[in-house]
């Protein structure tokens, strides 16, 4: 019997993020380079897709490039950004058929023209959509993002506009690259790592983390449905005593 029929669909997260981790690990068992686990990957971007909008979920961020990243290989790299624009040439009339909207997050203005093309193209075709909106973290560090939030804030107290006062956490929230995104209520992160690297540090204070030792490469709607019920097995209390939520 599938998981799926097993998950209360009246408590999906609203929105899950996933840091897809193991694609090297995953080729250097086939005897490949690591870019041939980059390309099968694909796959299971597909098939969380799929999954995510079965369960009505509303958004699905993909920790898909850090800026860690640029240190790898340059063959790695190049080859990573030539494999993003193929795969949304590829994807972007069944991403638009489905009702999902891209967006990004990070700086994108550091990635490859030829990418930022290719990505602003796949944004406008797909902007009126609403079923689910599939996050792309390109780019993204969430140092770097906080930073910024913080330079926005210290410019404007120091122009007069901002007093100092009226700064608190929904301020900072509305200054990320999230703004208007909820946060992620489930992150999940494959190959059996235990580390969020990074990723959505601001945004996860109360997230539930899902760790699982399957390779992204091997990822499918199962392992996604194991998530979202290892989810639903847990108390989100938010600083509260289980008595207050009764």
């Amino acid at each position: 019997m599938s998981d799926l029929s097993k998950i209360d669909l009246n408590n999906t997260p609203n929105h899950v993020a996933i840091i897809m981790d193991g694609n090297g690990r995953w080729a250097k068992k086939q005897g490949q380079m690591r870019l041939y686990g980059h390309n099968f990957g694909v796959e299971s971007i597909r098939e969380t897709l799929k999954a995510a909008r079965e369960l009505k979920v509303k958004y699905l961020t993909l920790y898909a490039f850090s800026t860690e990243n640029w240190n790898r290989p340059k063959e790695e790299v190049d080859g990573l950004m030539d494999l993003l624009v193929r795969s949304l040439s590829n994807e972007i009339k069944e991403l638009s058929d489905s009702g999902v909207r891209l967006i990004t997050i990070g700086d994108l203005d550091g990635m490859p023209e030829y990418c930022q093309t290719e990505l602003k193209e796949a944004m406008e075709t797909t902007k009126e959509n609403s079923d689910l909106t599939l996050i792309l973290a390109l780019n993204y560090s969430a140092r770097w993002e906080i930073v910024n939030a913080l330079k926005k804030i210290v410019q404007a107290t120091e122009q007069g506009s901002l007093e100092s006062a009226k700064i608190d956490a929904d301020l900072i929230s509305d200054n990320l690259t999230t703004k208007g995104i909820p946060d992620p209520e489930l992150l999940i992160r494959t190959s059996g790592e235990h580390r969020v690297s990074n990723f959505l540090l601001w945004q996860i204070a109360y997230t539930e983390f899902h760790f699982t030792e399957v390779l992204w490469p091997d990822f499918r709607k199962e392992d996604f449905y194991k998530a979202v019920l290892d989810y639903q097995s847990r108390e989100r209390r938010f600083g509260m005593v289980s008595e207050q939520l009764t």
